[in-house]
């Protein structure tokens, strides 16, 4: 039988407990209400012979009551004694005055007052019971007349009734006990019906359905599912999907590299037919793709980390146009002429770079502030808690609205299509449509998109959404982001939202909103070093580094605390922790771009990191070896491809992101396909790269064990699982994104509500 895994235990138990609860509370009432009924009929029965009692007793104390109260207690001494749970008589005259009483009830007739009271009152019996030193006493009080109907006195009868609560407490304790029981045997039953039902035959479909994917198995569905249904319809889903395989590997064997995958040429002559005739491209970003700082005395130009640039920058290579962006380089004025224009790259230029120079008040609050603090933590599920400041939100508004003077500025009186980039810009693409309607406008949000509930955290959310649907299209990385996207405008804006065409209708603007996974150009157009150069630059990085013979692992990222870097350094040593064979022979080399610096919580990130690097290289580092090599540096394109190259390893541990678009580069740069790739399932790119091995980089054992996986994987099944990825990422690359985005944005020219 196989083992029941937690999570389908859990929710066994869950159903099973909630069975059992239903039944319990029920049962429970029942047996409450029985015994409550029960408890009732032994009072009746007191009660009854109470009365006969008193009924007995009657003409004897009728008689005493016509005497003195010496004579008449006298009298009826004989007659008050008590037995077993009688516990006596008391006799009273109608103004309450005690004239016998036997010896157990004078000790509370003070407290028969009230029931004597209302017997003398209604002239009928009365029923009371109260409490003597922790005793249960039931007291009827029955009024006694003369022959002329004048009430001569009171007679009470006082009973000991605790008998009945024993009687009644142990009934609940057997209900219970049983009630116990049943709860037991129906959690069992039900989660152990429920496994044999369900969750067995269900994980087994789940397992034979990734072995199809991976594997490509051709064994029928499992048996024993649940529903008739569910087996026609998984048989002829398995046929489907081999058939489809089947004739892709055909077609693939048969069609030209060259249409399969797209290249800058190509994309070329498609952005100029789907531009338009006369129609210019401006891309709109904070990040610009080349900054100028001075290093030694001289202007040096450098390319800034991050996916942003890695995405686009080959795009306007292959389209030309404009990339408007922040001139944020110590050098840039210098680089630029007196309207912040340059071309671009330095060596080869294809496109113009349009400089926007903020001041470093605007910068902090526009940049730092209101993106950095506010908008970024919002949008990343990393427990990091966002701060929204009003000084911050303005300056981000004016940021905006100087990107959008600039942009019209650059367009002037022609026609252009505008790709706006990121969270820094959400009110662009509203207040450029303001000027000019007629232009065709774009955004691409690089981040995740939160669910309604975190968005609303935001006091400026709704102006964010506004300017947002300015755009005619907007794009997410992933399918689940535009859903959270369009919920948030649901719930936040008055708007008219098409499920069926994904489009939003906002003040008479209609705005689509689709996915589109983002990727990464050829390394090969790149210019980086190949053959004997490559070889000569990673010999001497290794020798720089004293990275020896050592199995390397690599991690690229721009430090910031949504990347996993403290999981990742203590997935390292776990990994040496449970496997000290690997110690001296196992390396993880992280090249880490510093960024954000001016926001403290961005500076105790690096020093953690540092920190938590020297403990760790400190418990394993021998005289010529270092578990862990923290690099933090700018590092150039040519560093970063010579890293990816020689590294058997690359480990992505985002905790949320986008895409992350390290996974894709590390799989571009696998020319001979030996590496192994440990990704994030939280990064956008592990919907698309599912031959990586997938950690929950919370996981800290997971991790470590993936480590070990990959580094004990056999050659084979590297290879395969490499060339899969390197196929998916070459034909799904940044060309294609950018046609595809292009594509889908020209369709909206002419769009009307409700398309």
């Amino acid at each position: 039988m196989a083992r029941i895994r937690r999570p389908q235990l859990a929710r066994s138990l869950r159903l099973g407990f909630l069975i059992a609860a239903i039944i319990g509370v029920a049962t429970g009432f029942l047996a409450w209400h029985q015994v409550e009924q029960e408890r009732r009929t032994d009072l009746d029965d007191v009660n009854r012979r109470a009365q006969a009692l008193a009924q007995q007793l009657s003409a004897a104390v009728g008689n005493a009551l016509a005497l003195p109260d010496p004579a008449a207690s006298a009298a009826l001494r004989p007659h008050l004694d008590s037995y077993r749970t009688l516990l006596g008589y008391a006799v009273f005259r109608p103004d309450g005055h005690l004239v016998a009483a036997s010896e157990a009830v004078q000790d509370f007739a003070d407290r028969l007052a009230p029931v004597l009271l209302r017997a003398v009152y209604l002239g009928a019996d009365a029923v009371r019971l109260i409490r003597f030193q922790g005793t249960p006493i039931e007291a009827v009080a029955v009024p006694l007349k003369n022959q002329r109907g004048l009430l001569q006195g009171v007679l009470v009868v006082a009973q000991d009734v605790s008998f009945i609560d024993d009687r009644a407490t142990g009934r609940l304790v057997q209900f219970g006990f049983w009630i116990l029981i049943l709860t037991l045997l129906t959690v069992t039953l039900v989660v152990g019906a429920t496994w044999l039902t369900y969750e067995r035959p269900l994980h087994k479909l789940a397992d034979w359905m990734r072995r199809l994917r991976t594997e490509n198995v051709g064994e029928a569905p499992p048996p024993g599912l649940p529903s008739e249904m569910l087996v026609s319809e998984t048989g002829r889903l398995a046929a489907s999907f081999r058939a489809a395989r089947s004739t892709g590997q055909r077609l693939s064997q048969v069609a030209m590299h060259a249409e399969q995958v797209w290249t800058r040429d190509r994309l070329r002559v498609h952005a100029i037919a789907a531009l338009g005739e006369g129609r210019q491209l401006i891309v709109v970003s904070n990040r610009e793709p080349y900054m100028h700082q001075m290093r030694d005395g001289k202007v040096q130009a450098i390319v800034p980390a991050g996916g942003l640039v890695t995405a686009l920058d080959p795009v306007l290579q292959a389209c030309g146009g404009v990339w408007v962006a922040h001139g944020a380089g110590d050098a840039d004025r210098q680089a630029a002429d007196g309207s912040g224009r340059l071309m671009v790259p330095p060596d080869d230029a294809r496109y113009t770079l349009r400089r926007v120079w903020l001041t470093r008040e605007e910068e902090q609050g526009y940049y730092y502030g209101f993106s950095n603090e506010g908008i970024w933590p919002l949008c990343h599920l990393a427990h990091e808690r966002p701060v929204f400041r009003a000084l911050d939100w303005e300056a981000y508004r004016q940021a905006n609205l100087r990107f959008a003077e600039t942009v019209l500025d650059e367009i002037g009186d022609g026609s252009a299509v505008v790709l706006v980039q990121d969270y820094q810009l959400a009110l662009l693409p509203r207040l450029l449509k303001a000027v000019r309607p007629d232009l065709q406008v774009g955004l691409f949000w690089h981040i995740p998109w939160p669910n309604p509930e975190a968005f609303r955290i935001c006091p400026y959310g709704a102006e964010l959404l506004t300017g947002m649907l300015g755009a005619d299209l907007v794009g997410f990385h992933l399918q689940q982001h535009c859903n959270s996207f369009l919920d948030t405008v649901d719930r936040m804006l008055e708007s008219r939202l098409d499920w069926d065409h994904f489009s939003v209708e906002f003040k008479g603007h209609v705005s689509r909103v689709r996915p589109f996974p983002i990727s990464v150009q050829d390394w090969a157009e790149r210019k980086v070093p190949a053959g004997e150069e490559l070889e000569q630059q990673i010999a001497e990085l290794k020798q720089e580094h004293n990275l020896g013979n050592a199995f390397i692992a690599v991690g690229v990222d721009r430090i910031d605390y949504t990347k996993g870097l403290p999981e990742r350094f203590r997935a390292v040593d776990r990994f040496l922790e449970k496997y000290p064979q690997y110690r001296g022979r196992f390396t993880f080399v992280e090249l880490g771009a510093p960024s954000r610096t001016h926001i403290r919580r961005y500076r105790d990130h690096i020093a953690q990191l540092e920190t938590i690097a020297d403990e760790i290289n400190w418990k394993y580092q021998t005289g010529d070896w270092q578990p862990i090599h923290f690099l933090v540096a700018h590092h150039d394109v040519r560093a970063v491809h010579a890293f990816l190259t020689m590294a058997s390893m690359c480990i992505v541990s985002s905790l949320h992101d986008g895409m992350n678009l390290v996974a894709k580069e590390y799989v571009a740069a696998q020319a001979t396909r030996e590496g192994v790739l440990i990704l994030s399932e939280f990064a956008g790119a592990a919907r698309e790269l599912a031959d990586a091995i997938i950690i929950n980089p919370y996981d800290t054992e997971q991790f470590a064990e993936a480590i070990h996986s990959g580094v004990e994987m056999k050659a084979a099944e590297r290879h395969a699982r490499m060339d899969r990825m390197h196929q998916a990422v070459q034909e799904h690359n940044i060309y294609r994104w950018a046609a595809t985005f292009l594509t889908t944005l020209a369709a909206t020219r002419n769009q009307v509500p409700g398309t």
